[in-house]
């Protein structure tokens, strides 16, 4: 009877460090470390979202909060690489084994050359979701170039990665901005840096045999927080540390992607999404410990 409870115990250990949907992200094997503080963004009410931790190659690589309604991320959070901004395209694209059967190690999977059950369009976007629609690009939420090892930029080629971005926006105004991002990261960040990237709806879909498939966002939003920054970054830049945030439509004009505050974002999510008045993107805002000693910090 021991050994028999011992067992259990272990399948049970087991299923909740390994399966890449997840209750929660309170362990390292569960993505933990992906977020500010071990702490996920506060306020995401929906009950039907699914927490993944996205797993690739046997290891926990980010977080996706995943509506599989509308077959897209609400967010993914991750840790910023220092990169050269090189992007990569030979990965394959891969999908979530996980949001429609509980087996297998928890990675994520490339997508097959045959046939696909249906049972994973139901539960999320497909290759053929996106095969025909010319106006849209396959947009990153966890963008390749934000990460440094071959490992970690496979692991954002998954489509619980993607949402539908119009071409001109995704090629254009906020692909500018992940790479502003990145300069800024790499050159001015000293330690480990956050940053959660979402969308909003309104209920546009990309249709597939007369079905609604894929909700198409109407913004895009972004969020990153460092709180070991250069203090000695001239003033334009010392501005946006600890935290800042980005907005913009999802549009082919008036597209410009407008830099904020992260109470500002919060403030237009808390209008725009179905979140709680307790909203909060980072742990704690993200509040950066004073550089001088405690007994200096209240004589300035």
């Amino acid at each position: 009877m021991i050994i028999f409870r011992t067992l259990v115990f272990a399948l049970i250990i087991n299923f909740f460090t390994s399966a890449t949907v997840v209750l929660d992200f309170n362990h390292v094997e569960r993505c933990k470390d992906s977020l500010y503080m071990g702490t996920p963004p506060r306020g995401f009410i929906d009950t039907k979202l699914k927490k993944i931790c996205q797993r690739y190659a046997d290891k926990p690589r980010y977080v996706t909060l995943y509506d599989p309604q509308k077959r897209i991320p609400v967010y993914s959070a991750y840790t910023f690489k220092k990169t050269e901004g090189d992007r990569r395209v030979d990965y394959p694209w891969m999908y979530e084994p996980q949001l429609a059967e509980i087996d297998g190690n928890g990675n994520m999977m490339p997508f097959p050359t045959g046939y696909l059950h249906m049972k994973f369009e139901d539960s999320q976007a497909v290759l053929n979701d996106y095969s025909d629609v010319v106006l849209y690009e396959r947009g990153h939420l966890n963008p390749d170039q934000h990460q440094s090892t071959p490992h970690d930029r496979a692991a954002t080629y998954t489509l619980t990665n993607v949402v539908p971005e119009i071409r001109e926006f995704n090629i254009g105004p906020w692909r500018e901005y992940e790479e502003q991002i990145r300069i800024r990261l790499n050159n001015f960040c000293r330690g480990t840096a956050y940053i959660v990237t979402g969308v909003t709806t309104r209920g546009n879909m990309i249709r597939r045999n007369n079905q609604d498939r894929v909700a198409i966002p109407e913004d895009v939003w972004s969020a990153y927080c460092c709180t070991e920054y250069d203090r000695n970054a001239p003033h334009d830049v010392r501005i946006r540390f600890p935290t800042y945030a980005a907005l913009a439509k999802n549009s082919k004009d008036g597209n410009r992607v407008h830099e904020m505050s992260v109470q500002e974002l919060e403030i237009f999510l808390k209008n725009n999404m179905d979140v709680d008045q307790n909203l909060q993107l980072f742990y704690d805002n993200c509040i950066s410990p004073s550089p001088l000693p405690l007994y200096l910090q209240h004589t300035i």
